[in-house]
């Protein structure tokens, strides 16, 4: 089992919580981290971009004026490249960058990353994340408390309005709900703080490995 300390919200230790090792204790696997970012990244991608080819700008049907005898450069079609508003060479179109990712590597690449912050020191487990009013300054102290000074993801069981209230006007700090946890955002900041209803609720959710999905993600 993977122990791990278990922290209030003032930065005072109130115990020790055991967790699978076979998830929180995984081998750092940086390929398959690697592309699970990739594939978060391209999925984001909108790739709606598009211009025009001389052969869909309107007009141009005509030739502009006859081949020779006029003193001027020949040309074929007002809608060439070299003519205002004509078509654009080799056009960017509209795409799809979207990516796929296996459910069992997206699913390893996770908790390959957690594994990673556990074993380096930059994993945080709270006891109950809640501040009383939802001010700034109650969040500023959090972070006093525990004397952060990077980039931080507070991971919640649920999305707590006056906890992210708290923290929307702190630049570095970011909040989530476990249950959008995902490979790109746990490497993107340096210090992973989660409370602890939510780690329990993600252990649940993915203790249990079957034999076929071990056997599919070792034959990617």
């Amino acid at each position: 089992m993977a122990s791990v300390k278990v922290y209030n919200m003032n930065g005072q230790e109130t115990g020790t919580l055991e967790l699978s090792a076979d998830l929180f204790e995984m081998e750092y696997n940086e390929p398959l981290i690697h592309q699970a970012v990739v594939t978060r990244l391209a999925n984001d991608r909108q790739g709606t971009k598009g211009t025009l080819t001389r052969t869909e700008v309107r007009g141009g049907g005509k030739k502009p004026w006859r081949q020779k005898g006029t003193g001027n450069a020949r040309q074929g079609s007002i809608r060439a490249p070299q003519w205002i508003k004509g078509g654009v060479v080799f056009a960017p179109k509209s795409r799809d960058f979207s990516k796929k990712m296996n459910k069992t590597a997206k699913r390893t690449a996770l908790f390959s990353a957690i594994s990673k912050k556990i074993a380096d020191g930059e994993f945080y487990v709270i006891d109950e994340v809640a501040v009383k009013d939802g001010k700034t300054k109650e969040m500023i102290a959090f972070l006093n408390a525990f004397k952060f000074d990077s980039t931080v993801l507070l991971v919640m069981n649920d999305n707590d309005a006056l906890v992210i209230r708290a923290a929307r006007n702190i630049h570095g700090l970011n909040t989530m709900s476990i249950d959008l946890l995902n490979t790109y955002d746990v490497v993107k900041n340096s210090v992973l703080v989660v409370a602890k209803d939510a780690i329990l609720k993600l252990q649940e959710a993915y203790e249990v490995y079957s034999d076929e999905d071990v056997k599919e993600a070792e034959e990617e």
